[in-house]
This record gives structure tokens, sequence and C-alpha cells, in this order.
């Protein structure tokens, strides 16, 4: 029913312009060959929480909406706006090719530390283990994710706008990080050595979903691993590959539970964050004097 619902709701949406279903349709249909003759981990077709990840692949026209709303409600929220306008004469003034150049790295480099975030605070983690519960990998897990969990990034879309960096770059950046990201899910046995240092693969992010603790906070770029290794989190063993995927703790089965899971017990995380913040800051005081 709930597979059913979404497909209705996606299909509604499509009805008004949003074509977010056609893009899954040929996702699937350039992935699966991959996946088919290429394929690493031997999984079947309908391998466990598949009708899950389905679901939230049939439900992201609505999820989107969610995401949009509560993002610009952030974002503005953020104050981000404030250096972008200060940016603004500065940023235009720039040509083109220089606005996708320092774009790219500006929005690469702050994507890195907002995902990074989302795995060192208790209260961001809450929704990114949404994402990161799924115990397979390929075409169709990269689609279930909170949709409160890519708000955290919502920031940076508004610190971009507002420093008038071309519109075509800043949704140019959003639809190929959300294409990376799926194609970086993928089943498949390429390790494509030669690229790990310079841009995420597959290997390079399944590394990241696996489900060692050595091995769950690390890997956190987007596109440039470089990011990962000038701050240390940086993992690609040579002699070795990720094998299970998933989170140490529980995720209930089912779109809506999951949507649901992240809120219980929020208020309590959030509070024990912000006095362990204000304690650090205490204690780093108590050291300077």
């Amino acid at each position: 029913m709930l597979v059913v619902l979404a497909v209705v709701a996606a299909v509604a949406s499509m009805r008004f312009g949003n074509d977010a279903v056609f893009g899954i349709v040929g996702l699937f249909v350039v992935s699966w060959p991959f996946e088919r003759f290429f394929r690493r981990h031997p999984v079947p077709i309908r391998r466990l929480a598949l009708r899950t990840d389905l679901a939230y692949a049939a439900s992201q026209p609505a999820l989107q909406v969610v995401s949009l709303v509560v993002g610009i409600i952030i974002g503005v929220l953020s104050l981000a706006w404030i250096p972008g306008l200060l940016l603004r004469p500065f940023v235009t003034s720039l040509p083109l090719q220089a606005q996708v150049i320092g774009g790219f790295l500006l929005f690469d480099f702050l994507a890195y530390w907002t995902h990074r975030w989302a795995h060192t605070v208790p209260v961001f983690w809450r929704f990114h283990q949404v994402h990161h519960s799924t115990r397979h990998l390929d075409w169709v897990s990269g689609f279930r994710a909170h949709p409160l969990d890519g708000i955290f990034i919502a920031p940076i879309i508004v610190l971009f706008i507002a420093a008038g960096i071309d519109n075509r770059i800043t949704g140019a950046l959003a639809i190929i990080q959300f294409l990376v990201g799926l194609g970086a899910h993928l089943n498949v046995r390429f390790r494509l050595r030669p690229l790990w240092p310079v841009v995420m693969t597959p290997e390079f992010h399944h590394w990241h979903h696996e489900l060692r603790p050595e091995a769950h906070s690390t890997n956190f770029s987007i596109f440039l691993p470089v990011w990962d290794i000038v701050f240390g989190s940086y993992r690609m063993p040579r002699n070795e590959r990720p094998e299970h995927y998933g989170i140490p703790g529980p995720m209930p089965d089912g779109i809506v539970q999951q949507l649901i899971f992240p809120m219980r017990g929020l208020r309590a995380d959030w509070r024990g964050w912000r006095q362990r913040r204000k304690q650090r800051r205490i204690d780093s005081a108590a050291a300077a004097a």
C-alpha cells in the first residue's frame, strides 16, 4: 500500500511538471547492466528491504518538497545570506569560468564538512543514519535518505545564491551531487585505483558505508577525496575491500517507520549536545586561564 501511494504521489507530481520518476527509470536502465555483469556482491535482484528503497525512490517528489520547505527555513535562519551579500560585488565581477571553478571547490569543501558533521553531531546523525541503515548497496539504495538529512546543506545553497553565483552553476552542482551519490552506491567490482585520490568512486564510498567502526567515520568527500586526505579521514586500504554495510544500532523496516524513527528522543539528544559543547567551552577557558 505504501509503494502504491508513493507511486500515485510521484505520478501526480509528474503531472505538474516534476519528471523525477523518469530519472529513476533512466538510472535503472543504465545501472542494471553494470550490476548484472560486473557485480561484486552476489545480491539477488529481489534483495532484503528492496521494497523500502523503491518506496523511497518513488516518494522522491514528495520528500523533496519537504526538504525544500524546511531547507529554505533553515537557510534563512542560518544567516548564511549575510556573508553571501557581502561577497556579491566580488563574485559577480568574476568571469563565468572563475565562478565555476571557485564555486565547485567551495561547494565541495563545505559539503565535506556538512557530511562530516552529519556523522559527528548526534542530532544530525539521527537523520543521516537512515541513509546508512541499508545493508546492501546498489543503484536504488542511494535513494534511502530522510528528507531532513539533506537540509543541513541548505546554508551553503543560500550562501551561493546570495553571493550571486550563476544559478546554472548552483543547479548543476546539486544535480551532479545527486547523480554522483547514486552512482557511488553501485554494486560493481571495479576498484579504479588510479582514481582513488582524484575523485569519489564506488569503492571509496563503499568504505564510508562499511559497518566496521574504524571505517564508518571516513571518506566524507562528495566529489574530491583531497578533503579527506587533508583532514585525516581518508581510508582506502589496498589489501582489503568493504564487505558489510549498515549501522550498529537498530533501524525499523519500512519507509514510514524509518521517517518517524529519528524523532524519538530528539530533544534529549539536542540538550545533551548543547550541554557537552558548553562544558567543552568551560574546560577550554579554564585551561587557557
